[in-house]
Parts: structure tokens; sequence; C-alpha cells
């Protein structure tokens, strides 16, 4: 499953070569020269990843860190570093200070492309195309099927979505808001107590095979996916 990538870069032959080659992997991207720029556009969308240059003209890629890690909108931004400083000093300093991975220039597409996979699947594995199972209930990104102990499920896409996400993220309590961000995007203005209609629908969806049990409300908290 794609997602939508943030490159700050301001070398433009680079930030065009990133560009051409996130999209030919399926994801959306939005480009910055600047922290400025790469702020306003976070204002706009929360992406999915974060691709930073360390130097930039102004305020460097690790101000726009500390920015993002300070925010409790953006916070939770998976953050890969791109940068000519090679030493291993550099690269301390750049994890220490919030991002997920570091990658030298010059750097091959194919490695780019592999470093972003493994960071979505460690941080957002809701955006991989991994197929997911849990106790007999399998979800596949890719096809957009969904079975319980074999059997076809059938579900809206906002269903699957939710599903999707609750798979990735078994145990955990979300909020309504943190579902909606999550799900919906947080640029999607959409009511609280519409997550609570899809989560009726995909309940009722499950009961096929037994696993709307695995839904579970947690009172005055929100939902979890967890095993009854």
């Amino acid at each position: 499953m794609a997602g939508t990538i943030l490159i700050v870069e301001d070398e433009p032959a680079i930030a065009e070569l990133i560009e051409v080659t996130l999209k030919r992997s399926g994801h959306k991207t939005l480009r910055a020269n600047s922290v400025e720029e790469a702020v306003q556009l976070i204002d706009q969308a929360i992406p999915d990843l974060a691709l930073i240059d360390w130097m930039l003209p102004g305020l460097s890629g690790i101000d726009l860190i500390k920015r993002v890690r300070s925010n409790k909108r953006t916070q939770s931004i998976p953050v890969i570093m791109l940068t000519a400083k090679a030493d291993e000093d550099d690269k301390l300093t750049g994890l220490d200070k919030g991002a997920d991975d570091y990658i030298t220039k010059p750097f091959s597409p194919k490695e780019l492309v592999a470093r972003i996979k493994a960071v979505l699947r460690r941080r957002t594995p809701h955006l991989t195309d991994d197929i997911v199972e849990s106790n007999g209930l399998q979800v596949d990104p890719v096809t957009h099927r969904v079975t319980g102990n074999g059997q076809p499920l059938a579900m809206g896409p906002s269903e699957f979505r939710l599903l999707h996400f609750f798979i990735t993220h078994k145990e955990r309590v979300h909020t309504r808001t943190q579902l909606l961000d999550h799900v919906w995007g947080d640029h999607v203005f959409v009511e609280e107590r519409t997550v609570d209609v899809h989560i009726r629908r995909l309940r009722q969806a499950l009961e096929k095979t037994g696993h709307d049990n695995y839904i579970q409300t947690v009172r005055g908290a929100g939902y979890r996916f967890s095993k009854p």
C-alpha cells in the first residue's frame, strides 16, 4: 500500500530523481526545498513519511525534525535523513534528534525504496503491501480481500481500511480522533461519530466467522483489536 511522502531537498536534480523513483514505486509525493515550505505542506496534510535533507537553506533538516517531533500532531511522522555527512557522529546526531533512518548521498534508487519500505513496515505497517493474518482473519491490502477461517468476507472500502489498521496495531486502544487521522487522514473533515457507524458495519461484516468480537469498545477511550 503506497503512501504520501514529503521530499525536503533543495537540490533540484536530486529532488527530481527521488520523486521519479517514488512515483514509480506507487507513492504520492510532496516537494519542498526549505524548512518553511515543508512546514506549510505538513500543516495542509500529514505525510506518511518525510525524506529530509540535512543541509537546507536557512534552517537545517535537523531543525525541521525538532519541529516535527515537538508537535503532538506531527510527532509520529516517520523520518529518513538524506545527507552527504557520512561520519558516524553525524549519523548518531541525526538519529538522536528523531530520525528513524539515515541515508548517505550518493544512494541508489533501489536502496532508497528498500529503506522507505523498511521504515514504513516498522513505523506504519498499515501502509505496506504485506498480507496480515491474526487468529484466522487474513487481510490482503493488494487485492483488498478479507477472509475469516478461509471464508471470504465482503466489506466496504472504509471498513477495509479500518480493519487493516486495527489488525496491524493489535492490542492498542485508539480514540475516534486517532482513527480518523490514520484511516481517513487528518486533512479530511469527518464527524467523530462517523467512526462508530463504520465500526458497526465492520462488526457486521465479521459476524459470519465470529471475528466481530475482536473489535472491542474500550469505554471512555475508544476501540481496540484484541482476541476476546
